[in-house]
């Protein structure tokens, strides 16, 4: 069953596409990881899901309620759990009022639970809170009411390693328990980490839809050959490397023809020390977001 499809969806603020086209889809039970730097478009897609921004083009179905349709998907919202980027709590309300007043929306049956694993000071007044005390109290008015799907900007910001561990640990624990968690990030490690798909946007638009694994091994290889003399691009560089980096005598780049064609190519040099292995995603994340690139806010 598909919790998110997306189809053609275009969002256009005058001349600028926030979102152009952009179609994928979030199977329920699954983690879903949506990369792009500030100003990608992530944002964007995530207030037009929930029916906050109307569409220019094209449509997305959450849980089955057409975005289009402001009364199917406000009917839908009591399973939708919401923890945005930018948490606009009334400051003047502690911890405590701030969760009654959610509560009176959409339920907290299963408030004391996440109290136990992120423990906001619930007596304070939420204007003197620090930016991870604002995050947890963020984190336990999304899943609180037990919702279906839970859509998640940049959900660790603010938080240090060890709530960040806690909350990875949780949602693995709720995707156990059949939750679908649509996680909007630009923290690769985090991604690799939790995530089963991911989808990268650049400019508005998805240039990678895949399964974690099938991203890493259908990129090429991330290779690191030392010589024995400092290197000599024009004669080492070939067309299937890609992001090569040079330091003297160490070369790093992500090869993306057969490993036997390189081996045949390095025989030609003396090496020292070569390591061959399976980029990590920030390794394919550069790749997309090339630093020549301009990228538009959104």
């Amino acid at each position: 069953m598909t919790a998110i499809q997306v189809d053609d969806l275009t969002k256009q603020f005058g001349e600028v596409a926030a979102n152009d086209g952009v179609t994928f889809d979030v199977e329920s039970g699954e983690i879903f990881g949506y990369l792009g730097p500030n100003g990608a478009g992530k944002t964007t897609t995530i207030r037009l899901l929930l029916g906050l921004l109307k569409p220019t083009s094209g449509t997305a179905h959450v849980l089955g309620a057409d975005i289009r349709d402001r009364k199917a998907l406000t009917a839908t919202k009591a399973d939708i759990g919401y923890l945005p980027d930018t948490l606009g709590f009334d400051g003047r309300l502690t911890g405590h009022q701030t969760l009654d007043y959610f509560a009176r929306l959409h339920g907290d049956e299963r408030r004391e639970e996440l109290l136990e694993l992120f423990d906001p000071p619930l007596d304070r007044a939420v204007e003197t809170y620090s930016e991870g005390n604002r995050r947890m109290l963020g984190i336990v008015q999304a899943f609180m009411h037990d919702p279906k799907l839970v859509i998640m900007d940049e959900p660790t910001a603010g938080l240090d390693p060890l709530k960040q561990d806690r909350l990875h640990l949780f949602i693995e624990e709720e995707r156990q328990a059949g939750k679908t968690l649509f996680f909007s990030s630009h923290t690769l490690s985090e991604v690799q980490r939790v995530c089963d798909r991911v989808g990268i946007i650049r400019n508005g638009r998805i240039v990678a839809h895949e399964e974690i694994e099938t991203l890493l091994t259908q990129s090429g290889k991330e290779v690191w050959v030392h010589l024995a003399e400092p290197v000599n691009e024009k004669q080492f560089v070939t067309d299937e490397m890609i992001d090569v980096e040079v330091v003297e005598n160490a070369v790093h780049f992500t090869y993306t023809g057969h490993i036997q064609g390189l081996l045949e190519h390095l025989v030609q040099f003396d090496n020292q020390d070569l390591e061959i292995g399976n980029p990590q995603l920030d390794t394919i994340f550069k790749h997309y977001y090339r630093e020549e690139d301009t990228i538009p806010e959104t």
